[in-house]
């Protein structure tokens, strides 16, 4: 039988508040345990949560950037449930009326496909603490410090058909949000995590399997093994007879596979109801006003002015705008440069990308600015080096060895352009080798690589690779 791959994400994106949703403690992350946690986060008796403002504006420039209705009345409500790091007892979290409502989207793309993946809603809540088993030998400490903590909970519809879709759409989303200013995106320290409700269905059936969910993600590698095996486990149980039991479970990295954390329970199990301390958030047209504009160029928006000003394809200018970081870094380079977009292009996706990867650094830290770059590349355009010899200096500047000019010269690395030069190098080649020369005349073209090899390695790299292709061939027909 066929089976299709049914998955949803729950994404808890942490909102970058300098203090919590409803108390003035601080967020910062590496605090002394429990050293950030105000009478409002450990639920001492009689007081009162104060709304923080500012976690709503994060939350309708996120609703603003999907392009989704944006509640104008939304309410606050108690999810009761028991766990040693929350010590009110619930979490205060929004059911009925979220702040963004439906109407989202977001488009990824998967190999050469694109597709709209919808986003049902949006919601603040609060984050619980953190219970640390690893710290106390036999015991399991609490560290309060993240209780409060402002998220936006960011929920799809069941639109994601494989691990590489829901990865794609993690990856989009994470951008997105680093994008828009709302949220460092930082997974280690659990600033973005994903749970996937995952489950499976016979090909050409509507009905949903029952479904499980693998909670706290928090790399794009864990996502796609967890909803691999998950899936694979899945299959297996109901090929043999069996059926799916609706949970919850966690993924094991060490042995790559989801093991089950507890039943999953529904809604009405959380016994959910308003909170009377909380008057309902109101959003006005002024509020609303404000946030537009404070939101900066979406990448979609960017990634079609690069496609239509700069005449990149769509491919290019899709990586290019994967950061507001990486975007802007192209911009500043052109515009150095004076234009050439597709010369930026090719070194910012080729050399400059690939050394960012080998040393794990993002473009923020490149010790190459966009300036610098832009320097190197108009040497190259103005025929002062050729694009081999470009390499080196690129090599000498990532090094901290100065600028394109400046290495240039120290190292005597300007192309040789001079006609009497080369063709003095050309002759002493043909002469040197007679036997090639008569293969080639015959017809083998192929080996007129050989002879470019042997010139450019001659003038050390630095002959003028299209006045020598020409003074070679002409030396060559005889």
């Amino acid at each position: 039988m066929q089976w299709e791959i049914v998955i949803g994400l729950e994404t808890h994106a942490q909102l970058n508040t300098q203090s919590k949703i409803f108390s003035g403690a601080a967020t910062a992350y590496g605090a002394a345990p429990n050293s950030q946690a105000c009478a409002v986060d450990i639920a001492l008796p009689g007081v009162l949560p104060v709304f923080n403002r500012v976690a709503a504006e994060k939350a309708v420039k996120f609703g603003l950037a999907i392009g989704a209705r944006i509640n104008r009345k939304s309410v606050f409500e108690r999810k009761n449930y028991f766990y040693p790091d929350l010590p009110k007892g619930y979490q205060t979290t929004q059911l009925e009326l979220p702040i963004v409502a439906e109407g989202g989207t977001l488009q990824i793309q998967v190999g050469d496909r694109e597709k709209t993946i919808r986003i049902t809603r949006a919601h603040l809540e609060e984050d619980a603490g953190k219970s640390l088993h690893e710290d106390f030998h036999g015991m399991t400490g609490i560290d309060l410090n993240r209780a409060g903590t402002p998220l936006v909970e960011i929920v799809t519809e069941p639109d994601l058909r494989s691990s590489a879709e829901a990865v794609a759409y993690a990856k989009k989303l994470h951008s997105l949000v680093r994008w828009i200013g709302i949220c460092d995106g930082n997974m280690q320290e659990g600033s973005f995590r994903c749970d996937a409700n995952v489950s499976v269905r016979p090909m050409g059936t509507e009905t949903l399997g029952t479904r499980c969910e693998i909670k706290n993600l928090n790399s794009f590698k864990f996502m796609e093994k967890a909803i691999e095996y998950e899936v694979r486990r899945q299959i297996e149980i109901l090929e043999d007879g069996g059926r799916i039991v609706q949970e919850t479970r966690l993924y094991d990295p060490d042995r790559d596979e989801t093991r089950s954390m507890r039943s999953k329970e529904e809604a009405n199990d959380y016994r959910y109801f308003p909170d009377p301390d909380l008057l309902p958030l109101v959003v006005d047209e002024a509020f609303l006003d404000q946030a537009r504009a404070t939101m900066p160029e979406l990448p979609q928006a960017m990634r079609e002015r690069f496609m239509r000003d700069q005449g990149l394809p769509a491919y290019d200018a899709g990586i290019l705008t994967t950061s507001r970081e990486l975007a802007g870094y192209f911009e500043d380079t052109v515009k150095a440069l004076g234009g050439e977009a597709k010369i930026a292009t090719n070194w910012i996706m080729g050399d400059l990308s690939a050394q960012l990867n080998k040393e794990g650094l993002e473009i923020t830290n490149a010790p190459i600015s966009a300036g610098q770059l832009a320097g190197l590349l108009k040497r190259i355009v103005d025929g002062t080096i050729s694009g081999k010899i470009a390499k080196e200096v690129f090599t000498a500047m990532w090094a901290g060895e100065g600028d394109a000019d400046t290495i240039i010269e120290a190292k005597g690395l300007k192309q040789v352009s001079d006609s009497g030069a080369i063709e003095k190098i050309v002759d002493e080649i043909v002469a040197a080798n007679p036997a090639q020369v008569a293969e080639y005349r015959s017809g083998k073209e192929k080996v007129f690589g050989f002879f470019v090899g042997l010139a450019m390695k001659a003038s050390k790299g630095k002959a003028n690779p299209a006045q020598l292709n020409e003074i070679l061939k002409k030396k060559l027909a005889g």
